[in-house]
């Protein structure tokens, strides 16, 4: 089953456009990782494509650049309070779907398995 994600700006109240997502396969060890996918959130704050069609079980992480985003907004802080957002999770089970959506602020943010 595939991997996707969306992303929501709780600050404007809308999907966050054109935030740069990674996504990589960690090893057993959660110490070394490997980039499987790069993509950018269309205007509905998802990516066009699932972010991996087949998954395997084992770690990921979800790198979200909310600083960039941020940063696109006249008001932005130099440097700003949150950068490169991880998000590492595991996959028990391939055969589900798993959706990880960001809720996400200049100030903080939340995740959670969605479906």
């Amino acid at each position: 089953m595939p991997l996707t994600t969306h992303v929501l700006d709780t600050a404007r109240g809308r999907p966050a456009a054109d935030l740069q997502v990674q996504l990589f396969r960690l090893d057993s060890s959660n110490e070394g990782s490997t980039l499987l996918q790069e993509a950018r959130t269309n205007t509905d704050g998802r990516t066009d494509a699932p972010l991996l069609g087949e998954l395997e079980r084992g770690f990921y992480e979800i790198l979200f650049d909310v600083g960039g985003y941020f940063a696109l907004e006249e008001e932005s802080p130099d440097p700003p309070f949150l950068g490169r957002v991880p998000v590492r999770f595991g996959v028990a089970d391939p055969s589900s779907h798993y959706h990880v959506p960001l809720l996400v602020s200049p100030w903080s943010y939340s995740t959670y398995r969605g479906s």
